[in-house]
Protein backbone atom coordinates (compact mmCIF):
# COMPACT_ATOMS: atom_id res chain seq x y z
CA UNK A 1 0.00 0.00 0.00
CA UNK A 2 1.12 3.29 -0.58
CA UNK A 3 0.43 6.33 2.04
CA UNK A 4 0.18 10.00 0.40
CA UNK A 5 -0.10 12.47 3.82
CA UNK A 6 -1.51 16.02 3.07
CA UNK A 7 -2.81 19.07 5.18
CA UNK A 8 0.32 20.05 6.98
CA UNK A 9 1.10 23.86 7.46
CA UNK A 10 1.55 26.92 10.10
CA UNK A 11 -0.83 27.63 12.40
CA UNK A 12 -0.81 30.19 15.48
CA UNK A 13 -1.76 28.41 18.95
CA UNK A 14 -5.18 27.60 19.93
CA UNK A 15 -5.83 26.74 15.88
CA UNK A 16 -6.68 23.58 14.13
CA UNK A 17 -5.28 22.07 11.28
CA UNK A 18 -7.08 18.60 9.39
CA UNK A 19 -4.91 16.13 8.19
CA UNK A 20 -5.41 13.45 5.45
CA UNK A 21 -4.09 10.45 4.42
CA UNK A 22 -4.83 8.63 1.24
CA UNK A 23 -3.95 5.17 0.68
CA UNK A 24 -3.71 2.92 -2.47
CA UNK A 25 -3.29 -0.18 -2.77
CA UNK A 26 -4.62 -3.46 -1.10
CA UNK A 27 -8.05 -3.06 0.61
CA UNK A 28 -8.04 -0.34 2.78
CA UNK A 29 -10.69 -1.62 5.52
CA UNK A 30 -8.12 -4.12 6.07
CA UNK A 31 -5.67 -1.97 8.00
CA UNK A 32 -5.45 -0.78 11.74
CA UNK A 33 -4.21 3.44 10.37
CA UNK A 34 -2.07 5.69 12.87
CA UNK A 35 -0.31 8.58 13.12
CA UNK A 36 3.02 10.03 14.48
CA UNK A 37 4.51 12.35 14.70
CA UNK A 38 8.42 13.00 15.16
CA UNK A 39 10.60 15.89 16.11
CA UNK A 40 14.29 16.64 15.22
CA UNK A 41 16.87 13.92 16.59
CA UNK A 42 14.05 12.04 18.21
CA UNK A 43 11.85 8.94 17.45
CA UNK A 44 8.29 9.02 16.28
CA UNK A 45 5.72 9.42 18.70
CA UNK A 46 2.48 7.61 18.69
CA UNK A 47 -0.16 10.10 17.98
CA UNK A 48 -3.87 8.14 17.05
CA UNK A 49 -4.63 4.89 15.45
CA UNK A 50 -8.06 3.96 14.25
CA UNK A 51 -9.22 0.20 13.76
CA UNK A 52 -10.75 -1.17 10.65
CA UNK A 53 -14.12 0.24 11.15
CA UNK A 54 -12.97 2.92 13.26
CA UNK A 55 -15.32 1.51 16.05
CA UNK A 56 -11.99 1.97 17.65
CA UNK A 57 -9.58 4.64 18.43
CA UNK A 58 -6.81 5.09 21.04
CA UNK A 59 -4.75 8.39 21.59
CA UNK A 60 -1.68 9.57 22.85
CA UNK A 61 -1.98 11.19 26.48
CA UNK A 62 -0.84 14.32 25.00
CA UNK A 63 -3.71 15.02 22.20
CA UNK A 64 -6.58 13.64 23.94
CA UNK A 65 -9.96 15.95 23.70
CA UNK A 66 -7.92 17.85 21.44
CA UNK A 67 -7.68 15.75 18.18
CA UNK A 68 -9.87 13.18 16.51
CA UNK A 69 -8.97 10.44 14.08
CA UNK A 70 -11.21 9.36 11.63
CA UNK A 71 -11.41 7.51 8.34
CA UNK A 72 -13.73 7.22 5.27
CA UNK A 73 -13.02 3.56 3.59
CA UNK A 74 -14.98 4.12 0.79
CA UNK A 75 -12.41 7.09 0.03
CA UNK A 76 -9.16 4.95 1.45
CA UNK A 77 -8.38 7.68 3.65
CA UNK A 78 -7.60 8.55 6.90
CA UNK A 79 -7.70 11.73 8.91
CA UNK A 80 -6.57 13.92 11.97
CA UNK A 81 -8.49 16.79 13.00
CA UNK A 82 -6.14 18.97 15.20
CA UNK A 83 -7.55 21.10 17.44
CA UNK A 84 -6.70 23.75 20.17
CA UNK A 85 -3.01 23.51 19.32
CA UNK A 86 -0.18 24.04 20.84
CA UNK A 87 3.77 24.67 20.23
CA UNK A 88 4.78 21.43 21.32
CA UNK A 89 2.43 20.00 18.52
CA UNK A 90 4.99 20.69 16.43
CA UNK A 91 6.30 18.19 14.38
CA UNK A 92 6.87 16.11 10.80
CA UNK A 93 3.26 13.55 10.97
CA UNK A 94 3.49 10.61 9.68
CA UNK A 95 0.48 7.91 8.39
CA UNK A 96 1.10 4.53 9.16
CA UNK A 97 -0.86 1.20 8.46
CA UNK A 98 -1.01 -2.02 9.46
CA UNK A 99 -2.08 -5.09 7.73
CA UNK A 100 -4.63 -7.30 9.22
CA UNK A 101 -3.98 -6.57 12.69
CA UNK A 102 -6.21 -7.48 15.25
CA UNK A 103 -4.68 -4.93 18.22
CA UNK A 104 -4.43 -1.37 17.71
CA UNK A 105 -0.78 -0.48 18.67
CA UNK A 106 0.68 2.28 19.63
CA UNK A 107 4.15 1.74 18.49
CA UNK A 108 6.07 2.70 15.27
CA UNK A 109 7.43 -0.97 14.68
CA UNK A 110 3.76 -2.76 14.61
CA UNK A 111 3.33 -0.67 11.34
CA UNK A 112 4.16 -2.12 8.05
CA UNK A 113 3.68 0.83 5.75
CA UNK A 114 4.58 4.97 6.46
CA UNK A 115 3.63 8.08 4.39
CA UNK A 116 6.27 10.74 3.67
CA UNK A 117 5.39 13.10 6.35
CA UNK A 118 3.68 16.55 6.45
CA UNK A 119 4.69 19.42 8.86
CA UNK A 120 2.81 21.01 11.05
CA UNK A 121 4.05 23.89 12.61
CA UNK A 122 2.14 26.05 15.53
CA UNK A 123 3.42 29.08 16.41
CA UNK A 124 3.06 30.62 19.38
Amino acid sequence: VQLQASGGGLVQAGGSLRLSCAASGRTFSRYIMGWFRQTPGKGRDFVAAIGWSADSTNYAESVKGRFTISRDNAKNTVYLQMDSLKPEDTAVYYCAADYGAATIYDVPWEYDYWGQGTQVTVSS
